[in-house]
């Protein structure tokens, strides 16, 4: 049985946290689940802008962060896939460490 430092050593963790509109927080949830989250939670949030801009704009000021704790050799692949996702109109990843 051949044994490796690298097979045994502990993963580094990070602190993934990612600002989507609150009705997609359960997808994105689901979709990081997938990277051997360590643990995830989410947190409603309002947008800041004044209320003539996001008139203006049409943004959608109810948002979700999500915190994240995952393996370090996983924070590229997890940003990757969530910037992947078709149809993406607003997912900001504004933290990795």
């Amino acid at each position: 049985m051949k044994n490796t430092v690298n097979e045994s050593a502990i993963k580094k963790l990070k602190l993934l946290v990612t600002v989507v509109d609150r009705a997609k927080g359960e997808f994105y949830l689901d979709v990081l689940s997938q990277f051997e989250v360590n643990f995830q939670m989410a947190v409603g949030g309002k947008g800041t802008a004044h209320s003539d801009l996001i008139e203006m704009l049409g943004l959608n000021i109810h948002k979700a962060t999500i915190i994240s704790v995952v393996r370090e050799d996983k924070v590229d692949e997890m940003v990757t896939s969530i910037e992947q996702v078709e149809g993406v109109h607003y997912a900001k990843i504004i933290a990795r460490e």
